[in-house]
């Protein structure tokens, strides 16, 4: 049976997130900034019409924000991943399998729904679906192949035409298209690989489809070649409807104002840890290494640097917080150097293994605290019921070390006191 992938992709998420609570701004120029209101990372289409590009500062901007009227928004990673699992629920009730790419995207397997739908109106169903329930647009690409299918929601994007919707089945529609799409424009050609290919005459994505796979792959690697083959609707690139483990648990922030004092800087990776605790826990997985790192600011030349980071093996695997604090603290202690202006800290837990899959020391017995899993999974509940927090006294009561987010807005779907009143 012939494979069919439908690639959904979320148009300029972030920024519609903002919008939907907001229908006053349904027609102006936003923005989304970076963490500490730093830089643009999402931009509504009017704010891409006005030439704001992605990854500026926004103090490079600021002429233009106040010039066009933009209206400028800290993210809100709680209002982003709340619509992103109302759109990704709608999908999973839509299609036999999904895969959750990125909290905008998301590859679905139509392989057989076209023996008793059309593909096209069923990509329709599912854009009107999660436009009514969400009020979040998106594009969506229908292809053989997962490359395909990429390129053809490329083109749902670009020609308004398209309705949003493009079926990329037929072979004489994808080559077609492929003649339209710059090389660099293929899933997975970053920039240095666009550059090698048009230096080799390979400048559009027809031009890779047409070129050799046994050389692509001589000349740059398997993982192009494969490529090559997906552009021929060669499915080389499976659905996963399960995320990977993670090998690797990293929290890490840019602090709003520079920290000299030890206690706050020590504060603040209290804080990293407990949250990539909580993580572990999320991955139902134990960590047998954790790193802690600080840093000072590398924009400013005219202050002290330094910079150190430290790790240790834990006695025995653990996604007991107390047992990482205990650690982290440690690590902390040999590293922090007064007299510095830091700007950055951050923990790393790696070493994964799964729960009770790991040795135990035959001569110490159990080292598991007592009741340990009891306590987590009581205090990951009630920081995820939105009811109140719980904390370790370690990790301060009233940080001054805080992300900057001047421009943030409610959490209008996790937050009882957030909702939008009417009166």
């Amino acid at each position: 049976m012939n494979t069919v992938f439908a690639l959904v992709d979320c148009n300029n998420f972030y920024a519609s997130c903002e919008k939907l609570f907001r229908p006053d701004l349904k027609q102006k120029p936003i923005v989304v900034l970076s963490n500490n209101d730093g830089c643009v990372i999402a931009r509504s289409k009017e704010a891409k019409v006005l030439g704001i590009k992605m990854g500026v500062p926004i103090f490079q901007v600021r002429d233009d924000i106040i010039k066009h009227d933009v209206v400028c928004f800290s993210s809100n990673y709680a209002l982003y991943a709340d619509m992103s699992n109302r759109v990704m629920t709608i999908l999973e009730e839509e299609a036999p399998r999904v895969e959750v790419y990125s909290i905008d995207e998301a590859f679905l397997d139509l392989t057989g729904i076209g023996h008793t739908l059309d593909v096209l109106d069923f990509g329709r169903h599912v854009k009107a679906r999660v436009d009514k329930h969400t009020g979040i647009t998106v594009g969506i690409g229908i292809a053989p192949t997962k490359t395909l299918a990429k390129l053809a929601n490329h083109a749902a994007k670009k020609y308004p035409a398209t309705g949003s919707v493009v079926d990329l089945t037929d072979r004489a529609r994808q080559r077609r298209l492929m003649a339209l799409v710059d090389v660099g424009d293929v899933w997975g050609v970053g920039r240095r690989l666009t550059e090698k290919l048009k230096a080799r005459g390979i400048k559009t994505a027809l031009d890779l489809a047409d070129a050799d796979p046994k050389s692509i792959r001589r000349e740059f690697s398997v993982v192009l070649e494969r490529t090559v083959r997906e552009l021929n609707g060669v499915s080389c690139l499976e659905l996963e409807a399960l995320a990977p483990t993670k090998k690797q648990i990293l929290c890490s922030r840019s602090f709003g104002q520079r920290i000299t004092d030890k206690s706050e800087l020590r504060q603040a990776v209290a804080k990293y840890v407990a949250r990539a605790g909580e993580k572990l826990r999320g991955e139902k997985r134990l960590a047998r290494v954790i790193q802690v790192f600080i840093r000072t600011g590398v924009f400013n030349p005219n202050d002290p640097q330094y910079s150190n980071a430290l790790s240790v093996e834990l006695p025995y695997p653990t996604d007991d917080t107390r047992d990482l604090l205990e650690a982290a603290d440690v690590l902390f202690s040999r590293i922090y150097r007064a007299g510095y202006r830091y700007a950055k800290a951050g923990v790393m837990l790696t070493g994964f293994f799964e729960q009770g899959a790991y040795q135990q020391d035959f001569f110490k017995g159990s080292p598991e605290r007592p009741h340990s899993k009891a306590l987590m999974e009581v205090l990951d509940r009630i920081n995820h019921s939105g009811k109140g927090t719980v904390f370790f006294a370690s990790q301060g009561i009233t940080p001054q070390w805080s992300m900057k987010r001047e421009h943030l807005s409610p959490a209008y779907t996790t937050r009882w006191s957030d909702l939008p009143c009417v009166y």
